[in-house]
């Protein structure tokens, strides 16, 4: 489908150059369909499917919608039809929508909904199956099971309309999520991390349902940098908590040491059980995150 088609289909999270680029690329799980190539994902299955593939004798309970009745008038046998048929691969990003994502030049939460849209996309375009959740106290908006790149515009749209929520509850999410959803597939998630509930008990959640699971950690440049000197009164976007300081130069070296090993940590927890950890920053430029980076770290081929 040449740039014509996707005119409509902008928004301020993709343009149209931006998508052709991304429409050769594709999800890649590491768990499910192992070492198939594009357009192998396919098994022998009872049912109206995409091409025929052999038969099998006929067994009580077989659906006998299926019976080849042509070779039952020739041989006078009964015959199941087997065919060929794609198996789906589910995709579900879980993007932060918790209040401390409204921060930063440019805006980390927009910069995380452009990550989502970016992979959504190629989902769609590879025909498999999205589903998009925002989460803040547990998930918030969603939209589930969308297949078929004629669907884009809608997928941008939702992502394009994500109110950020006063509260964070990165557990609960995981769990309603879990609860929810027992089959197997990819999960991406999008977010800062920075949880006073902590994270540990939302990715075990994730990891109770052997999913193929990715973490993309994203923070503002401000955060990782912070430019602040001087007296100010700090107040937590999420709970209203205040706190009044004096911002020297060592702090600041205290400040970066701490999210240096609370990422470190992170990065680690991922790492041992087996969840693919990725981290950026806002002043990435975000093609090269999307082209460069995630297909580097296997995310993408």
């Amino acid at each position: 489908m040449g740039n014509s088609t996707i005119k409509n289909q902008t928004s301020t999270l993709l343009d149209p150059e931006f998508m052709a680029r991304l429409d050769r690329l594709e999800l890649v799980s590491r768990k499910i369909f192992a070492g198939k190539l594009r357009g192998e994902r396919r098994s022998k299955r009872r049912g109206e499917s995409v091409e025929f593939a052999d038969y099998r004798n006929y067994s009580p309970g077989d659906d006998l919608r299926f019976l080849d009745w042509n070779i039952y008038a020739r041989l006078d046998r009964l015959f199941i039809k087997l065919f060929l048929e794609e198996e789906d691969l589910l995709i579900s990003f879980i993007v932060d929508a918790s209040a401390s994502m409204n921060f930063g030049t440019p805006d980390k939460g927009l910069y995380a909904r452009k990550i989502a849209a970016a992979l959504a996309y190629i989902g769609l375009v590879n025909y498999d199956r999205v589903s998009l959740y925002t989460f803040a106290g547990g998930l918030k908006e969603e939209m589930a099971g969308i297949r078929g790149r004629r669907l884009t515009q809608r997928m941008l749209q939702f992502l394009d309309n994500v109110q950020y929520h006063p509260e964070s509850n990165f557990s609960a999410a995981c769990k309603q999520y879990a609860i929810r959803h027992p089959q197997r597939g990819i999960v991406i998630v999008i977010g800062d991390f920075l949880d006073k509930g902590g994270y540990e008990a939302g990715l075990r959640y994730l990891l109770g349902r052997d999913l193929d699971i990715y973490v993309i950690q994203t923070l503002s440049q401000q955060e990782v940098d912070p430019p602040f000197v001087g007296d100010l009164k700090l107040t937590d976007v999420e709970d209203g908590d205040h706190a009044e300081v004096t911002v020297s130069r060592a702090l600041i070296k205290r400040y970066k040491h701490n999210l240096e090993i609370y990422c470190q940590q992170l990065k680690e927890f991922c790492t041992r059980r087996g969840i693919v950890y990725m981290f950026t920053t806002t002043d990435v430029p975000f093609d090269q995150l999307v082209l460069n980076y995630l297909r580097r770290r296997g995310l993408l081929r």
